[in-house]
């Protein structure tokens, strides 16, 4: 992750400078990263597609061999093989979220490791034996202040103590009346804290209910003449996949909960893309559906 967290650095910092706002930066941070993601969204969003249209041929096949476990996962296999799908087709683009999610955590935490790359001597004077960083002379002043005690997001304390007197550390992260280095968990009594994370969560179940619809819509549509049924395994495998959608984002509350503002921020605004792409891009392959129909 510090390799990812690494690239990342160097493309936020490169907007900072061009902004000299930490807010913008990370919206336009968002945006290319967005962009770059297109292609695995457009895949996710067909395997989605390919998926549910197979729902039924499953049904079909798990009622017929209900009784048959083994004949069952036999055709199902032929089934996925046939289609040329797989039944975890869906990692690759949760590993590589979950990969986005914990550089970004830590670009976010550590801004003057990833982002100005402060390894340099703090006093190029100083005897080689005794020359530290510019972020480990700061972090040992903090630890003094604090009888020794570590901070566990020093590089931000630094920013916060430190940037008005070296520009080295500085860091503008005052955004539309919010400071973006702020941890909700050590503000709990300032409201401000929680704007960007409600927002996040009320976006993200946005983003939740919109592709558990396009999952279903197709399902529906084949269900609506026909008797309800009693659930089936393939039933309990879905429902069991809605709730594993839910997990994501719970997690990311609870990171966004003990990182700073940034990373909600970033969050955030990835949200919100990624529902215009969902929409955009269903729409486009729903038309090119009816066009191979007609």
């Amino acid at each position: 992750m510090g390799f990812i967290s690494e690239i990342f650095g160097y493309l936020l910092n490169a907007l900072y400078m061009l902004f000299n706002n930490y807010g913008i930066a990370i919206i336009v941070f968002s945006v290319i990263l967005r962009v770059i993601l297109i292609p695995i969204t457009i895949k996710q969003q067909k395997a989605m597609k390919k998926s549910a249209k197979l729902q039924e041929e499953m049904k079909s096949i798990s009622q017929k061999y209900k009784n048959n476990p083994e004949k069952l996962n036999q055709e199902t296999i032929e089934l996925y093989k046939r289609e040329k799908m797989s039944p975890f087709s869906g990692c690759l683009t949760s590993i590589v979220q979950l990969l986005i999610i914990l550089s970004v955590f830590w670009l976010v935490s550590q801004p003057l490791t990833y982002m100005k790359k402060l390894n340099e001597p703090y006093n190029p004077e100083a005897p080689v034996e005794e020359q530290v960083s510019v972020i480990d002379h700061y972090k040992k002043e903090i630890q003094n202040d604090n009888n020794g005690q570590k901070s566990s997001y020093s590089e931000i304390e630094i920013i916060n103590r430190y940037g008005q007197t070296d520009e080295r550390v500085h860091i503008n992260m005052q955004f539309l009346g919010l400071d973006l280095s702020k941890v909700p968990g050590n503000n709990i009594n300032d409201w401000t804290v929680y704007v960007i994370p409600v927002l996040y969560v009320i976006s993200s179940v946005i983003s939740i209910r919109i592709t558990t619809n396009m999952t279903n819509k197709k399902k529906e549509e084949k269900d609506s003449n026909t008797e309800e049924k009693e659930p089936d395994e393939l039933e309990a495998m879905q429902a069991m996949n809605k709730n594993m959608s839910y997990m994501m984002p719970m997690m990311s509350i609870f990171i966004a909960f003990i990182a700073p503002l940034g990373l909600a921020l970033y969050w955030f605004i990835s949200n919100v893309l990624m529902i215009v792409e969902k929409l955009i891009i269903d729409k486009v392959m729903n038309r090119k559906e009816e066009e191979e129909n007609a």
